[in-house]
Order: structure tokens, then C-alpha cells, then sequence
């Protein structure tokens, strides 16, 4: 079976975040997903404690290298990228996907802006903002940042409809790219719920789901994982966030009556196999 996704993320050895929550949804999928770390740590943020250490730009650098030397990005049709760790990093994916374009120019880049949310606010340095505009995101064929993201991309915090369709707006005429903005809530989005805002063409699209009473650290993660597998399978953009929106939720349901706080994915792969809309 040929790779289908190289997949560039952070990694820790406990919890779902980065590549610990979008490779096993991707594999349950049926695909073969090349997995590359730009971090190594014990957890997440969001602990007292974390150990372990943002990967070196050499190495992330080399281990791109030995994607292209194995022949990976002539067979995925999708280069997704999330947290970085440094701005030495993002500079290094960005020269790797100009370099993935020049070897298979249909392969698809799919950015994940990690840079915060509105409940953590900014985690990220400020070169590595600086790194996303810059680079990464005029690079993108489709991103996925949050609605708290999407703020930071345009120097506003849109909170109404028309204020995150203006922002959406500045975003694609970068590059006429894609969009999904995940986890909304504007001043017009029903009580008890979130949408994810599919921009695509000229008719955004926007997807409600329950909101249920927890926040686990690495949704959008799995989300985007999720979502770059449906779309390697032939769905649609919007057919693929829907599909992805309720697995999340299917997930966090399950996770909830678990009485967990960190999604137990390993408990649920049945969840990520099916099939629901």
C-alpha cells in the first residue's frame, strides 16, 4: 500500500495531540500515513509537569529528507502540517513543501495554523506566528485553523458572521485557498452548539454540532486528520468536515462517559472507522 499522507506534527508519548491524535484516525481509515515529529514529549502542555524537548530543525530537516529519499512524495496525495515548536521548523516544512510541489505538483498542502485558542489564548512564540503568515499559510492549498486562529491570521477576533466572512475572505485571496474554521461560536450560532465554516467557491457552508462540556487538548488535531482521510478517499470538502465533526463528537461522547478527560481513542477505533454524517 502506497503513502498516502506525510504528516508533519508534534508528538508526545501521553495524551492525543499532533500526530498522537491524527495518525491512528488516518490509519483506521485504511491509509499508510508517513508520521513526522517536530517535537518529542511526555505530554502536553497542560500538565504540571512535561518532559522531553521541540525537535532540533536539523533533524526534523533530515527526517524530510528521508521522505523524499524513500520515494513518499511521488505516492501521498497530502503534506499536513500542525504545531511546529519553532520557527526554525516552519521554515524547514516550508522549503519541504516547495520542494514536495516541484517533485509531485498534485500533491495537496493542508495547514493547521496552530497558534491557540480561545480558551488557552496564544501558545506559541511570536516568531512562530510570524512564520505561519509569512510562509506557510501563502503555501496552502486548504487550512484549518479555529475560529480564535483565524483572528490571529487577520488581526481582528471576528465574533459575528459577517465579521469571520470578511476574515475568511482576506485568507483566500492569498491564495484562493480553503478553508474549514473549526470550533465557532459567533454572536448568531444557536445556543448549546459550535459550527465548523466550510469556505469554499462562493457559498460558505456552515456545519453545527452539540457542544458537549468538555475541551480535550488535541480535537483539532484529530479533526484535521480526519478530514485530510476523507478527502483521500474521494469525499468532498464539505462531505469531509461533516464527516469529521461527528466523529469528534462521537468520540467526545464516548470520552465523556468514560469519565476521561484525555480522548481514549485506543478504546474507540470503531468510532473512527465509521462511516457517520
Amino acid at each position: 500500500m502506497q503513502t498516502s499522507i506525510i504528516s508533519i506534527q508534534s508528538q508526545v508519548v501521553h495524551g492525543h495531540v499532533g500526530n498522537s491524535a491524527a495518525v491512528l484516525p488516518i490509519q483506521a481509515r485504511g491509509l499508510n500515513v508517513a508520521a513526522v515529529p517536530t517535537t518529542l514529549l511526555s505530554n502536553h502542555p497542560g500538565y504540571e509537569t512535561m518532559r522531553g524537548r521541540v525537535l532540533e530543525p536539523e533533524l526534523v530537516g533530515d527526517l524530510l529528507r528521508g521522505v523524499e529519499e524513500r520515494g513518499l512524495v511521488e505516492t501521498s496525495r497530502y503534506i499536513v502540517s500542525g504545531y511546529l515548536g519553532s520557527r526554525a521548523n516552519g521554515e524547514v516544512v516550508a522549503a519541504f513543501v516547495e520542494r514536495a510541489r516541484q517533485i509531485n505538483p498534485d500533491i495537496t498542502y493542508i495547514c493547521d495554523p496552530v497558534m491557540g485558542d480561545s480558551n488557552l489564548g496564544v501558545f506559541v512564540a511570536d516568531q512562530v506566528i510570524e512564520c505561519l503568515l509569512d510562509h506557510l499559510i501563502p503555501l496552502a492549498d486548504l487550512l484549518t485553523p479555529n475560529q480564535f486562529e483565524l483572528g490571529l491570521m487577520t488581526q481582528g477576533q471576528p465574533e459575528a458572521w459577517p465579521e469571520l466572512k470578511t476574515a475568511a475572505a482576506k485568507i483566500q485571496a492569498i491564495r484562493s485557498a480553503r478553508l474549514v474554521v473549526t470550533g465557532c461560536h459567533l454572536t448568531d450560532t444557536p445556543d448549546g452548539s459550535l459550527e465548523n465554516i466550510v469556505f469554499e467557491d462562493d457559498a460558505p457552508m456552515r456545519l453545527t454540532s452539540p457542544r458537549l462540556p468538555i475541551v480535550p487538548v488535541g480535537t483539532g488535531d484529530l479533526f484535521t486528520g480526519l478530514l485530510t482521510a476523507n478527502l483521500a478517499q474521494g469525499r468532498n470538502l464539505v462531505g469531509a468536515a461533516r464527516n469529521a465533526a461527528a466523529v469528534v463528537l462521537n468520540i467526545l461522547g464516548r470520552t465523556i462517559a468514560a469519565g476521561e478527560h484525555e480522548m481514549q481513542l485506543g478504546s474507540v477505533i470503531d468510532a473512527l472507522v465509521e462511516n457517520i454524517e
